[in-house]
């Protein structure tokens, strides 16, 4: 298991990778969602229908946590493919937010 100031680093990269490509692609099209970032967690605000997406780090038990679709989804970190996972889908953090999002727009 990797020490708190390892996790909070590896954490933050991926949050902001992510923050970064949510934001390329809001602003590529029409998303139909914005991106925020407020004291390390995002917030993905969708305005038709509208809704909120939260992702969180949650240091204690070294997991990123997403709130959507009135579920919690808890990633762990993978060495083997060197991203934050899904254990019961092996989605990592990209594939996931972007199937979330997907299944959003398609309520």
């Amino acid at each position: 298991m990797m020490d708190e100031q390892e996790f909070r680093r590896t954490a933050e990269s991926a949050l902001d990778a992510l923050k970064r490509r949510l934001i390329a692609r809001e602003e590529e099209d029409e998303a139909g969602f914005e991106v925020e970032e407020q004291n390390g967690v995002l917030n993905i605000l969708f305005e038709e229908p509208a809704g909120k997406f939260v992702i969180t780090p949650n240091t204690p038990v070294r997991q990123i946590w997403i709130s959507a679709l009135a579920t919690s989804f808890k990633l762990d970190w993978s060495p083997a493919s060197a991203s934050f996972v899904l254990p019961r889908t092996g989605e990592s953090l990209d594939i996931l937010v972007d199937r979330l999002i997907q299944e959003y727009a398609h309520r």
